[in-house]
């Protein structure tokens, strides 16, 4: 029989982490090796791993249980450990129940940032339905949106069995992103931006400037998704260079975290000079010679 890691390994966290610390580690842990996200070989029985030790590294008892006696103290709340542990299985404990411990253990909803449905969540950042849901499928309608309003979040209208519903679209939403409702789920397809292109929660824009304000400097004008920003260009700029705007990007849902906003600049190379353009040119090519 194999050896039980240690659980702070698991998190990679050593036995001082902090409960801020545990949780955080977890959430990172878990987004990347859930089984809907990461196809790659073992990622299940990782996610299986991860999750065995948090439900115990998350609840205050459990965590003491374990400093003191090790994989003996919590044998039976841990649900048997990696190899008797099923995440896909109801019940009443663990990170990803309904049903949330008052006695020092972290809740889903704790961990992902308020989420009032811990299936909900899993489905905004992995698009798709749960495997954590068991049932018949439910109805399911596809809402199109545009760039911004995905942005900024929108409220848009939706007809179910002749009743109409408002959907309130979180801001941060993203093709794939699902809500779910008890009598039908919802999901987005978000209209691409002819300028803003999107990379996750970061912003990418290809911002032209003409030859000559790349080559002496001087003040641009750049759309963001704040409003339009004055840019000082400094002289020598060059092709695909890079400005980044920390913290300007797009909201992460169910998160205050705001991705990244990239400018690139692309250099306008003039096809058509008049004479005394091409005069000032020569000059400029005879003075580098």
């Amino acid at each position: 029989m194999a050896t039980q890691r240690d659980y702070y390994e698991v998190l990679g966290l050593g036995k001082s982490a902090s409960e801020a610390e545990i949780k955080s580690a977890y959430r990172k842990l878990a987004l990347k090796y859930h089984p809907d996200r990461n196809k790659e070989a073992g990622a299940t029985e990782k996610f299986k791993e991860i999750s065995t030790a948090y439900e115990v590294l998350g609840n205050s008892e459990k965590r003491k249980m374990y400093d003191q006696f090790g994989h003996a103290g919590v044998s039976g709340a841990a649900g048997g450990g990696p190899a008797g542990w099923n995440p896909f299985a109801g019940g009443a404990s663990g990170p990803f129940s309904y049903t949330y411990s008052n006695q020092g253990g972290a809740g889903f909803e704790d961990i992902f940032g308020g989420a009032s449905d811990p299936f909900d969540i899993f489905e905004s950042f992995f698009g798709g339905a749960s495997p954590f849901r068991r049932g018949p499928a439910k109805p399911h309608y596809q809402i199109k949106i545009d760039f911004i309003e995905a942005v900024n979040g929108v409220t848009k209208s939706l007809v179910h069995q002749g009743k109409k519903y408002d959907i309130r679209i979180p801001a941060g939403a993203d093709n794939g992103t699902r809500i779910r409702y008890s009598d039908f789920d919802v999901s987005f397809a978000v209209s691409p931006d002819k300028y803003f292109k999107r990379e996750g929660v970061d912003v990418i824009v290809d911002h032209e400037i003409s030859f000559p304000l790349a080559a002496i400097g001087g003040d641009t004008s750049v759309p963001t998704l704040d409003g339009d920003l004055r840019l000082k260009i400094k002289a020598g700029t060059q092709p695909g260079s890079l400005i980044r705007l920390t913290g300007k990007g797009i909201k992460q849902i169910n998160s205050n975290h705001r991705g990244d906003f990239y400018i690139r600049f692309i250099i306008k190379v003039p096809t058509k000079l008049d004479r005394r353009e091409r005069e000032l040119l020569h000059e400029l090519l005879s003075a580098e010679n």
